[in-house]
């Protein structure tokens, strides 16, 4: 099932997720549901987060990226769940790259991430992982990671950047904005 995606400005994007167990209700038709989401809206990465659910889970399916690179030490496939994921490490030179996110909508700017990081996490039969990524997949999951403690890639934009990004930024959270996925809007009081 197609969910819909929340918007900037949902309390629930600024909220630090909570860990999940084994017995988190219907999680296997959650997380089918979540790579259901992320194809529809053509993205490479969905955090519960951004379905509304503030716990520690997302999905990633990087081969849109990977196919478009030519480098041999990349694999050509990279799809994963995680969940109760932490990054215990980030090393390696920053690097810019443009990034986008399904809840702030036709914004892109250039965030600085470290190239390599060290995770640990749980899959879906709840074992425990701790591997290291590099290049865009580590950037993937440090983005991805970040909806789970409530941050969002404009918060590592300079303070200028925003600024001029406001008008969008409002109008995404008031639903002034025409995507061509489901989305929530937040609920004005």
């Amino acid at each position: 099932m197609i969910l819909p995606i929340y918007a900037y400005g949902d309390p629930v994007l600024r909220k630090e997720a909570e860990e999940i167990d084994a017995n988190y209700p219907n999680l296997k038709q959650l997380i089918a549901d979540m790579y259901e989401t992320m194809y529809a809206s053509h993205g490479v990465g969905l955090a519960a987060p951004q379905i509304g659910l503030p716990i520690r889970l997302f999905v990633i399916d990087a081969s849109p990226f990977l196919e478009e690179e030519d480098d041999p030490k990349l694999p050509k496939e990279f799809k994963k769940t995680f969940i109760n994921a932490f990054i215990i490490n980030e090393e390696g030179k920053k690097w810019e790259f443009e990034e986008g996110c399904l809840s702030i909508p036709q914004i892109r700017e250039n965030v600085s991430r470290h190239s390599k990081i060290t995770i640990e996490y749980q899959d879906e039969d709840f074992n425990w992982h701790e591997e290291e990524y590099d290049d865009i997949i580590a950037r993937i999951i440090q983005h991805e990671h970040d909806h789970t403690d409530g941050k969002l890639f404009v918060d590592y934009i300079s303070p200028l950047k925003r600024r001029l990004l406001k008008g969008k930024l409002n109008d995404i959270s008031s639903g002034r904005i025409n995507v061509d996925y489901k989305m929530r809007f937040p609920v004005k009081k």
